[in-house]
């Protein structure tokens, strides 16, 4: 728990820094709609194991930012706490599946014209936790992965509105096991495929919009 809260006070202080010395920075929050990957289960010592899709359900984040404006581009740095939630169908109920996470975006955008712009880049994301109900889970196979972040935005003087597609490059695993008398173990794909909507509001008064 001190290793996490020490990298996220870290990178923080790198944020706000960055941000100081550019064109602005703010704190943003906003909703998510994901989609984890499947969940592969098995009951007893059947052996056959059952392939689950997600159902994709709401979450939410919160966090701050820094942009530097280059002309017609600019870079902008986030550091987002993120909450996502996916539905699987497992022992003939619905179960959900939970991650909380840091996310790292680092974006290169583009102005297209007047207040719209468009931007893509990594997002460098650090597991926090994972639970799935009723059910014991163990630690993802990487705490540490990456992903893609690409959307657009308009900005209204202090306010940003965008929206952005985010998905993992690869499968991050965690195992499973059922704590009912079914005996039921398995894996579950905690990697990220969300829609994401965020309201932004810029803090300092003298930088460009």
């Amino acid at each position: 728990m001190k290793k996490t809260l020490l990298i996220g006070a870290a990178l923080l202080v790198c944020t706000l820094s960055f941000g100081q010395t550019g064109t602005g920075y703010g704190i943003k929050a906003g909703l998510s709609y994901n989609e984890n990957g499947d969940l592969i289960s098995s009951v007893g010592d059947a052996g056959q194991n059952i392939v689950d899709g997600a159902e994709g359900k709401a979450g939410f984040h919160i966090g701050v930012w820094g942009k530097l404006d280059l002309t017609k581009l600019y870079l902008r740095q986030e550091q987002v706490f993120t909450r996502t939630q996916s539905t699987y169908a497992l022992d003939g109920s619905s179960t959900d599946y939970n991650i909380s996470k840091l996310d790292l975006p680092v974006l290169l955008g583009y102005k297209i014209i007047g207040p719209l712009h468009i931007f893509a880049g990594p997002a460098f994301q650090y597991t926090l936790s994972n639970d799935l109900d009723g059910v014991s889970v163990e630690n993802v196979e990487n705490e540490f992965t990456v992903g893609l972040n690409i959307g657009a935005g308009v900005n209204l003087g202090r306010l940003g509105l965008d929206v952005r597609y985010e998905r993992g490059f690869s499968e991050n695993e965690a195992e499973f096991v059922s704590n009912n008398i079914a005996d039921i173990q398995g894996r579950v794909d905690s990697r990220p495929a969300q829609v994401i909507f965020s309201l932004s509001y810029k803090l300092n008064l003298s930088a460009k919009k």
